[in-house]
């Protein structure tokens, strides 16, 4: 990976986008060139990145040429509209929306888990829902030893998964609450401040949420395993960054709190909170602004046999998207599968 590449940033003014940055500053991926792309109305904006002040432009087709990786993360509408163009110009695209996940011919990669299904990309590699990442992290280690049986996972999001509007809106609904009890509904239909709002995402027929569907489809997808029963319940919380998860498993046969425990620590860009000491569990106070996946809370669970439960803590910003992209782009060139597809 000693050569350079050549990137752009899509969206490099939204919330990820500016991660994406951030994490850039002290991250070794080497980039020759690095051009900052985002809508009509950002473009402009002077962002400084490893010591260079870039000029934001507007996104168009042409913005790609002689571009070897392009980090998107704008709305599945317009990724659908731009990856295939992208790629036509011989770009490896590396998505952070929904709009390719659950496409067979595209790789859903955690580089962690399946860093091997790059190998087959065809210039479009997803990036999973936050949620699903944090989630397949701790689950992975105790799988492939002993395979899960049915997951339950009651998720509790940040805001921040919904973008900086969001984040304005918790901001700007906490003090007018303060102040004369009223709220301004802007990213949520209900108010956020001192609430929880129990949908993320349209309803199906069925009364599943978009991201509870998701969690669902992409976790089978990434362990390569369409027999796991699932069920999901995805609430957003008033909290700024880093999403949280209370997980219960059943496994095909008995796995004990040290064993998952000990399986748990040896996973790379994984750290277990064992209940001792000054932060004996993983909270968003502390894990905001980190890499890893935090998991704590580790015990049994007796309402079914082979159970265990757990509570896992991840920055959504981070490893549920903007690190998880960098990590999937070092994975490529590793394997050196970064095809020209022209």
């Amino acid at each position: 990976m000693a050569k350079g590449v050549d990137v752009a940033v899509v969206g490099a003014t939204g919330l990820v986008g500016q991660e994406f940055l951030r994490i850039l500053e002290h991250h070794p991926l080497r980039i020759n060139r690095l051009k900052l792309l985002a809508s009509k109305r950002s473009a402009g904006m002077n962002i400084k990145v490893r010591g260079r002040l870039l000029r934001v432009e507007e996104t168009t087709p042409e913005s790609f040429d002689g571009i070897d990786f392009a980090f998107i993360s704008v709305s599945g509408e317009l990724s659908r509209q731009l990856a295939p163009e992208i790629v036509k110009r011989g770009v490896l695209v590396i998505d952070d929306s929904a709009a390719f996940r659950m496409d067979p011919e595209v790789p859903l990669v955690i580089p962690e888990v399946n860093g091997s299904d790059v190998e087959w990309h065809s210039g479009i590699i997803s990036i999973p829902n936050c949620s699903t990442t944090q989630l397949v992290m701790a689950l992975y280690p105790l799988h492939k030893t002993n395979p899960l049986k049915r997951v339950l996972i009651s998720t509790y999001q940040s805001v921040s998964g919904a973008g900086k509007v969001a984040l304005d809106q918790l901001r700007i609904q906490t003090k007018e609450m303060e102040l004369t009890q009223s709220h301004f509904p802007a990213a949520f239909p209900f108010p956020i401040a001192s609430n929880v709002i129990p949908q993320i995402g349209d309803f199906d027929t069925d009364g599943y949420s978009e991201e509870e569907s998701k969690i669902i489809e992409e976790t089978r997808k990434i362990l390569h395993d369409q027999d796991i029963k699932i069920s999901a319940t995805c609430v957003r919380v008033p909290v700024p960054i880093c999403h949280s998860e209370a997980v219960n498993l059943e496994f095909t046969n008995p796995m004990g709190v040290r064993e998952a425990v000990g399986l748990l620590n040896d996973m790379p860009g994984l750290k277990v909170m064992d209940g001792s000491g000054l932060k004996p569990y993983p909270m968003p106070w502390d894990v905001q602004g980190t890499d890893d996946v935090y998991v704590g809370r580790l015990r049994r669970d007796f309402s079914v046999e082979n159970g265990l439960a757990l509570w896992v803590v991840s920055d959504n910003l981070r490893k549920g998207a903007a690190l998880n992209a960098i990590q999937i782009a070092e994975e490529v060139l590793n394997r050196r599968v970064l095809k020209r597809t022209i």
